[in-house]
């Protein structure tokens, strides 16, 4: 699968990436290693979690996904073969973007992941309380001890993140070479309006997270009875049940029936194809669903079929 280059950094990734949010979640240990062994043969590479991951879990204290990754690693082999992305800030344990939570965090990232780098290492959320100079300093002494090889952010609105940007080019510190950004055919406007111009014009590499909507863009939920199906998604998917919401899934089904796939199959393709985007992030539950999703890799849409999407989803 060919890999695509992740800003100015030395990092490449393949156009699909792994949420591990799933982790210590909707899967445990046992199944968590049978996705990421079934990602990393199939293609994959990019494996993005956060210290947080999966601390809303009721009896969870945060740091879960880390350790099954961790774990996973050492047993599987597979470090040369993967790209591991984890966050910082939002975690109520270790939060925010001082200096000095930045290199608690870190350590304790690298603990649970038992790797002696992160790949890359985000900013999980803006955190206006502290000057951007300090945390990118932060972030730039961790580079220089080898704890991390690049840097990213998630969740920073346009005018905040061209200011870190502008900081590293005033201080000569290290930039944000990627940005994390919620993207997908019904939540269009908040990146395409002020992000999207700016990441390319920077070339910033761009991982975009609810690829599918919290699964609505599968296809799976299409009235409210089908809310049901999913107590931990109904409540997010509800908000697209709408006349533009079932107008997108009428475009996904015409263009996954011209080419035999399914709606997600196409609704992440649509973004692979997206100008600028280097890969959404996608989660599963079971091996077969990976599989599924990986299908966009290879699902080519011609530009009528991605203008046919784009007006319904406009």
């Amino acid at each position: 699968m060919q890999q695509r280059p992740l800003g100015h950094s030395p990092l490449s990734i393949a156009p699909l990436a792994f949420g591990g949010n799933v982790f210590g979640w909707s899967v445990d240990e046992r199944r968590s290693f049978e996705l990421l062994d079934a990602f990393v043969d199939a293609g994959g590479n990019l494996i993005d979690t956060a210290d947080v991951y999966s601390a809303w879990v009721p009896g969870n204290r945060g740091g879960e996904s880390e350790t099954i990754i961790g774990k996973w690693l050492k047993q599987s082999g597979k470090r040369e073969r993967v790209v591991i992305a984890t966050k910082v800030a939002k975690w109520a344990g270790q939060p925010g973007l001082s200096p000095v939570n930045i290199r608690q965090a870190v350590d304790a990232s690298l603990r649970r992941l038992q790797v002696d780098c992160i790949d890359l290492y985000l900013a999980h959320q803006d955190d206006a309380s502290v000057p951007m100079a300090d945390t990118l300093g932060a972030f730039a002494r961790l580079i220089e001890a080898g704890k991390v090889r690049a840097i990213g952010a998630s969740n920073f609105g346009a005018a905040r993140f061209a200011d870190a940007l502008a900081v590293s080019k005033r201080h000569g510190l290290p930039r944000y070479e990627s940005l994390q950004p919620e993207y997908n055919l019904v939540r269009r406007g908040g990146y395409e309006k002020e992000l999207e111009p700016l990441v390319r014009r920077e070339n910033i590499g761009v991982i975009s997270y609810y690829a599918l909507a919290s699964g609505f863009l599968s296809g799976k939920y299409r009235s409210g009875a089908d809310l049901a199906k999913s107590s931990a998604r109904g409540g997010a998917v509800k908000r697209f049940l709408n006349p533009r919401g079932l107008q997108v899934l009428a475009a996904l089904d015409a263009v996954a029936a011209a080419h035999h796939a399914t709606p997600a199959q196409v609704a992440l393709a649509w973004l692979i194809a997206r100008p600028g985007l280097t890969a959404p992030i996608v989660s599963a539950t079971s091996v077969e669903q990976l599989h599924e999703l990986f299908g966009a890799t290879s699902l080519q849409l011609s530009d009528n079929e991605i203008a046919q999407l784009d007006l319904a989803s406009a």
